[in-house]
């Protein structure tokens, strides 16, 4: 974990590793995707490149609205997002925040069974993009 982030290499290629994140999202009744953003596309509407990088957000209020109401701030951090991007060398990863650092972050008090509840789920649902097994 550096800077309170959690980054994952992928064994599929980007458009295959965001696919199969988009659809375990959507697919989980307790989510609700709430923003797709394509930074690429957005790169090339100004006539520039960039290689491809896509965030998701997506949340669960059941989990979310307890930790905005113990800070307020954890508000700028929540929804969740994952951005899928492809490296220099071509491989694919995903990146999000840790749920452990939101809780530092933001003073979090109180919490800590949601915030291990939301770092188990993003850890199984990352893994499950990313590989063919958990």
């Amino acid at each position: 974990m550096e800077s309170g982030l959690v980054t994952k290499q992928s064994s599929f290629d980007f458009e295959e590793t965001y696919s199969r994140l988009r659809t375990i999202i959507d697919n989980n009744p307790n989510l609700k995707i709430i923003l797709e953003l394509d930074h690429c596309k957005n790169a090339g509407s100004v006539d520039l490149t960039l290689r491809p990088t896509k965030i998701i957000m997506f949340g669960n209020p059941k989990l979310g609205t307890p930790l905005m109401n113990s800070s307020a701030t954890a508000s700028l951090d929540l929804p969740q997002k994952i951005v899928v991007f492809t490296d220099e060398k071509g491989l694919t990863h995903l990146t999000y925040n840790d749920p452990n650092y939101l809780m530092s972050r933001h003073n979090i008090e109180g919490q800590e069974a949601v915030l291990q509840k939301v770092s188990g789920a993003l850890n199984k649902i990352t893994n499950a993009a990313i590989s063919n097994g958990e």
